[in-house]
C-alpha cells in the first residue's frame, strides 16, 4: 500500500486514536507520540492486516493499546493534587511543590467534533485522574469496554489474555474508580450554552476583582487545585481567599480567553507584563447544578504548547515574545513524591 492510501484510510481514526492514547497515558504530546507509533506500528504491519477478522478501527486501537502498556512500563501514573495529600485549610500557606509528571488536559481542538462529542463523557478531567489510579492492563480493560464498548472476547484477544481475567480487571478496576468516588455529575454531559454564560460571569468577577461575586458562582464544596503545587482547598470561602491572594500578588490586569479541554468548559488566563500579556494558567471547570464544582488550574509551558497560547501584545501589536510569567508561588518547597 502507497504512503498516501495508507493515510488515507487511517487519517479518520486518529483523533479517536489521540483520545484513547491519552486516557491510558494522561498525557497530550505522550499520547501524540504513540499514536504516530501506532500508525508506524501499523504501516509496517499492513500486510498481515486481515480485515475479515477485524474492523481496521479495532485494529488500530488494538495496536494502540498495547504500544502504551509497553510506554507505561516501569512508569509512574500522573496524578492530580487531590490523589495525593489532603485538602490544605489555609490559603495563605506556602505553596508546596511535587515533583511528579502530572496529568494534563487535553485540549478539544485537537480532536474533531464528533470525536469530542462521542468521547466527551469519557475524556472528563475527573474520570481521567481516576483512571490513572489503575494499574495500566486494568486501565485498558476499563477503557477498552466503557468508552470503545468492546466485548470481553476482543479484549481478551487485544491483551493476549483470557475472558476471566478481563473480567476479573474489569470488576477491579471499577472498584477502585468506586472508592475514589467520581460523582456522576463529574462525568455527565455538560449543557454548553449555560456554561458558557457562567463562566463569563466568572471571567467578569475575576477581572473586576470581585471576589464576593466570584464566590457566588461556586457550589459549596468548590474544589481548587493547581498542578505542580500540591496545595488544594476546598469551600468557596478558601476558594476565595486564594483568588484574592494572586489578585493582589499579581495584580487585576488580566486577559481570559475561551477554550475547551476533556469536554469541558476552560480558559487561558493571561497577566499583564510590561508590553504584553503572557500566558499565565489554563483553568479547567466542571460545573454541578448551575456553579462551579472544581476549577484545575494548569500552568506549565508544554500545556500551553499543546493549547497553542502565546503572548498577547497589550497594544495590538505583535510581541514576538515567547516568555511566560514566573509561578504563581512567593515560596517554594520541593516535594519530590515516590515514584
Amino acid at each position: 500500500m502507497g504512503g498516501e492510501d495508507f493515510d488515507r484510510r487511517t487519517g479518520p481514526y486518529r483523533p479517536e486514536l489521540l483520545a484513547h492514547c491519552y486516557r491510558m497515558l494522561g498525557s497530550v504530546h505522550e499520547a501524540e507520540d504513540l499514536v504516530q507509533e501506532t500508525l508506524l506500528r501499523a504501516w509496517r504491519a499492513f500486510d498481515r492486516y486481515d480485515d475479515r477478522r477485524a474492523s481496521l478501527r479495532t485494529w488500530l486501537h488494538r495496536i494502540a493499546t498495547n504500544a502504551c502498556l509497553t510506554a507505561l512500563r516501569g512508569r509512574a501514573h500522573r496524578p492530580l493534587p487531590s490523589d495525593f495529600v489532603a485538602p490544605n485549610p489555609d490559603p495563605e500557606a506556602p505553596m508546596v511543590v511535587g515533583e511528579v509528571p502530572w496529568l494534563q488536559p487535553l485540549p478539544d481542538a485537537l480532536l474533531d467534533p464528533a470525536t469530542v462529542v462521542a468521547a466527551r463523557g469519557s475524556l472528563r478531567l475527573a474520570l481521567v485522574a481516576a483512571m490513572q489510579l489503575l494499574p495500566p492492563r486494568q486501565r485498558a480493560i476499563l477503557i477498552l469496554r466503557e468508552a470503545l464498548d468492546w466485548s470481553t472476547a476482543e479484549i481478551a484477544e487485544a491483551l493476549d489474555t483470557t475472558p476471566a481475567a478481563v473480567n476479573s480487571g474489569l470488576q477491579r478496576a471499577r472498584a477502585r474508580l468506586g472508592a475514589v468516588a467520581v460523582r456522576e455529575e463529574q462525568v455527565a454531559e455538560p449543557a454548553d450554552p449555560q456554561q458558557r454564560a457562567l463562566l463569563d460571569r466568572y471571567v467578569t468577577a475575576f477581572q473586576r476583582a470581585d471576589i464576593a461575586a466570584l464566590t457566588r458562582l461556586l457550589t459549596d464544596d468548590a474544589v481548587l487545585e493547581m498542578p505542580p503545587v500540591l496545595n488544594w482547598y476546598v469551600g468557596r470561602e478558601r476558594y476565595g481567599r486564594f483568588i484574592a491572594r494572586i489578585l493582589a500578588l499579581r495584580g487585576t490586569d488580566w486577559r481570559m480567553l475561551p477554550t475547551a479541554a476533556n469536554g469541558q468548559p476552560a480558559l487561558a488566563a493571561y497577566v499583564r507584563d510590561g508590553d504584553a500579556y503572557l500566558p499565565h494558567t489554563v483553568q479547567v471547570f466542571t460545573v454541578s447544578g448551575g456553579r462551579i464544582s472544581r476549577t484545575v488550574v494548569f500552568q506549565d509551558p508544554a500545556v500551553f504548547t499543546a493549547f497553542g497560547l502565546a503572548p498577547l501584545p497589550a497594544d495590538g501589536q505583535p510581541t514576538g515574545s515567547t516568555r511566560v510569567p514566573p509561578p504563581l508561588i512567593e515560596r517554594v518547597t520541593f516535594f519530590p513524591l515516590d515514584q
